[in-house]
């Protein structure tokens, strides 16, 4: 058959499915009949999965027509790279419905962490034609003996939602895999599946190495036009006073009626501890809802998640209260309506979850937006904005992650060994390391064999041998340490919750568990649990009846606002301001900006807003960016470190997405400073070392980098080491490199990802730059504004020592704004106010 005719063979299947294939579906056909590498860009909901899968199998028609359709057992011959184990099972479904569609007489396989062993040894002995698998699965397999005979008949591998792996070392283990199956099957085409992203060239560029980024590769866009409605769930009257979470739950009696009108509806909170208070909360307002509700999250035990999953797709859940666990690819056929509790920060994100709904060619996608404070509104108005037109995120690659080459080239000691010139041109190949220098390539191989400079006096180290010019490693613990320690995803130490009477209910970071005593009560999936003891890496519980209890809570779940959020934003904030916008969202909050604009100013397009009040706590400056908390938790102490040293001054920092505060006993010189041109971005990389804690950053980071290298191990199953036990071993050996190799990559490789990706220095440079050339306008308002007090009850919610409700103490702060106090003169650059005491 020729390209057209194979064509039409998918066109008829499509028609029997009653479907009609969509051009983009085509010319994906089309361009991998032809030979080429590439990426299909398409919306979500609009059959990318068959863009590709559908290809793979008229490229086998073509090469077998005489068999077709009867030939079996043909080798491994297509990978399939699912992010998530949730996605694995969609394109399972999808892939085994168009081969027995097709007639190919192909086996569809998965391998994720949640295949049994009993599979895994089949596998072992003949793998399917079409195996969908994760990355750390797919360098697992090249870690056992003989991998190449697993992949010799190779045609293609897939990287399924490319866009969420490439701002991960996931995508960089991606990377290094190719690296190695191009040299066994160098026939093999790479493709991609992506959303939109802002910088799809060079995600391509990523994806393909640059061995193969020159050979003809073609980016498939969809020219379908998926639609979007982000619908503001507002409130009756608007708070004036916002502050983050308070808002949310009172909005639960508009929510209701929607859940109870759909068919089906996925609850998204941007963290798993939002997640369990939502779904408490929901159930103690409607509990007929019980057992047609369920929760899923990341640290659910996987059983459960798959049932609920099922049960998704099966139509028997109303509703799931759910995180990022279920952002992508899962087909839930039921689902009509995605509620967004909070803003999700970024754009891109927002439009897969809303994706989830309409999740068919066609269908429009609706989101309810639920702010949790009223300054939330002018994200959503922000949201649809830039959703209209077409403004995305970049996802920025990792490059140079030694400590995931050092993993990648232990995996290839343990199976069957590697040469070192030949690895080194294939890793080359890699986008992520083709400045890698010959000095730095001998570098990481005396790590691996010797421990370098600073680890040669200790065994352990000495993990790879050379055995006939090859390197391997023959000592059978490394390989089995090795084996069990494969991956990038680093988290604290988890902690298994077990019913006393038996039964698993998922995991919990250990950091959370110390904080607790026996007889604490606290909630996890959607039980009241009672903590009986703690055995080990086991939390042993039981039911708890009539005591409330506490909402655990997971490090890092707070997501800062994206750059083209907060472009978009400002923006907003603007249009409120000047009426240029009739946005729903922005009607509804003008007592707030009239408010704000009554005590302070609203900062136009041009402007850079500070205030400055005195209190009974100290003198209080706040600014406002608009940048996401990353940035401002640089930002705030640069400006404390440059106000400093105009006169020695102590600070208090608070943060949140729109702002930061700077707190301190005596009088700040911001006048002063401003005159100093306190925003200039010149020496910024040294104010940032000076003003930083970046050591004390670096070692946090030094954890998660030796962790993937290997340098510490975390246990056996059922023997993990506590998270003490692994801060401690790998700070020894941050505080070894730091005092004796100062040049080792691991430890530089710290301090750049703390720049790059915590601090984000070149984000935070570009705010200086705008700043430094806006008019900077200075107000003394008399009471804490609407842009100022989320800040300050942000600071009050991290205060640990308090036995008082967050509730009551905001009450209490709003009382006391409003009692009149002593007076204070205030004087400033551009405006100017009385500042009473409160």
């Amino acid at each position: 058959m020729d390209n057209r005719e194979l064509i039409k063979v998918g066109e008829q299947w499509f028609a029997s499915q009653g479907w009609k294939a969509f051009d983009f579906q085509r010319e994906t056909w089309q361009a991998y009949l032809e030979g080429k590498h590439g990426m299909v860009n398409a919306p979500t909901g609009t059959g990318k999965t068959y863009a590709l899968g559908i290809a793979t199998l008229l490229e086998f028609i073509k090469q077998h027509p005489v068999n077709y359709p009867h030939k079996a057992d043909n080798g491994l011959q297509v990978i399939w790279i699912a992010p998530i184990r949730a996605l694995a099972k969609e394109i399972y479904l999808a892939m085994r419905r168009a081969i027995e569609g097709l007639g190919l007489q192909w086996e569809v396989g998965v391998r994720t962490g949640d295949t049994s062993h009993a599979e895994r040894a089949q596998q072992r002995k003949r793998l399917p034609e079409f195996l969908i698998t994760t990355p750390e699965s797919l360098h697992v397999m090249l870690s056992s003996k003989g991998y190449a005979q697993l992949f010799k008949n190779l045609k293609v591998l897939v990287a399924d939602e490319w866009h969420d792996l490439l701002g991960s070392k996931r995508a960089v283990q991606v990377e290094l895999a190719l690296s190695r199956l191009k040299t066994i099957s160098p026939a093999l085409r790479v493709w991609g599946i992506s959303a939109t992203i802002g910088n799809m060239d060079e995600a391509v560029a990523v994806l393909l190495g640059n061995s193969m980024v020159e050979q003809r590769y073609t980016i498939v866009r969809a020219d379908i036009d998926k639609k979007i409605e982000v619908i503001s769930v507002l409130p009756d009257e608007i708070e004036t006073f916002p502050w983050a979470g308070h808002l949310g739950i009172t909005l639960l009696p508009k929510i209701m009626p929607i859940i109870h009108q759909s068919q089906s509806t996925l609850i998204f909170l941007n963290t798993r501890s939002q997640a369990e208070i939502w779904y408490q909360r929901i159930l103690e307002v409607d509990p007929s809802l019980a057992g047609i509700i369920a929760m899923h999250h990341g640290s659910i035990n996987r059983d459960i998640r798959a049932w609920v999953e099922d049960a998704l797709h099966e139509g028997k859940l109303k509703a799931v209260v759910c995180t990022a666990s279920l952002d992508l690819g899962v087909d839930f056929r039921p689902v009509e309506t995605i509620i967004q509790i909070g803003g999700p920060k970024g754009i891109a994100r927002l439009m897969q979850r809303a994706g989830r709904s309409g999740h068919r060619p066609g269908a429009i996608s609706r989101v309810y937006f639920v702010p949790t404070h009223s300054l939330e509104l002018v994200e959503s108005a922000a949201m649809r904005t830039a959703i209209q037109e077409g403004i995305i995120e970049k996802r920025l690659p990792y490059i140079r992650s030694f400590d995931v080459l050092v993993q990648y080239l232990l995996t290839l000691a343990v199976s069957d060994g590697f040469d070192a010139e030949k690895t080194y041109a294939e890793v080359l190949g890699c986008f992520s390391y083709n400045s890698l220098s010959r000095e730095e390539w001998q570098w990481v191989l005396d790590f691996i064999t010797t421990g370098g400079r600073s680890l040669y006096a200790y065994d352990e180290y000495k993990k790879v041998e050379i055995v006939d010019g090859m390197y391997k490693v023959t000592s059978r613990r490394i390989a089995m340490q090795h084996r069990l320690s494969i991956g990038t995803i680093v988290s604290d130490v988890n902690m298994t919750i077990k019913f006393m009477t038996g039964g698993t209910l998922g995991t919990i970071e250990e950091y959370f568990i110390t904080r607790l005593q026996p007889g604490d009560v606290f909630w996890f999936a959607g039980k009241n649990l009672e903590l009986i003891k703690v055995k080990g890496m086991q939390v042993l519980v039981r039911l708890a009846h009539g005591k409330a209890g506490k909402v655990p809570s997971w490090m890092g779940g707070r997501m800062p606002l994206s750059s083209q959020m907060s472009e978009v934003l400002r923006r907003k904030i603007n249009e409120a301001d000047t009426g240029t916008n009739q946005d729903i969202e922005l009607v509804t909050i003008k007592p707030l900006i009239d408010k704000q604009k009554e005590q302070s100013i609203v900062p136009g397009l041009n402007d850079f807003l500070i205030e400055k009040m005195h209190s009974r706590e100290g003198c209080h400056v706040f600014m406002y960016p608009f940048e996401g908390r990353f940035v401002h938790e640089g930002m705030a102490s640069i400006i404390a470190y440059r106000i400093g040293l105009f006169r020695p001054i102590t600070f208090t920092i608070a943060l949140n997405d729109y702002g930061f505060e700077l707190l301190s006993d005596q009088d700040i010189p911001i006048e002063e400073a401003i005159d100093s041109d306190i925003f200039t971005p010149e020496h910024l990389y040294d104010d940032i070392v000076a003003s930083v804690n970046a050591t004390e950053m670096a070692r946090r980071k030094f954890r998660d980098i030796a962790n993937i290298a290997g340098l510490v191990f975390r246990g056996w199953p059922g023997k993990l080491l506590a998270g003490k036990q692994l801060q401690v071993s790998s700070q020894l050996i941050f505080e070894v490199f730091r005092e004796h190799e100062p040049q080792n990559l691991l430890f530089r490789q710290a301090f750049e990802e703390v720049m790059e990706f915590q601090l984000e220095e070149n984000r935070m440079r570009d705010a200086f730059r705008r700043i430094s050339q806006q008019n900077i306008v200075l107000t003394y308002p008399e009471k804490p504004t609407p842009f100022c007090f989320p800040i300050l009850v942000d600071r009050l919610s991290n205060e640990k020592f308090s036995s008082e409700k967050l509730e009551d103490r905001v009450k209490k702060m709003k009382l006391l704004y409003e009692q009149p106090s002593s007076q204070v003169k205030g004087k400033g650059k551009n405006k100017s106010r009385t500042n009473p005491r409160f």
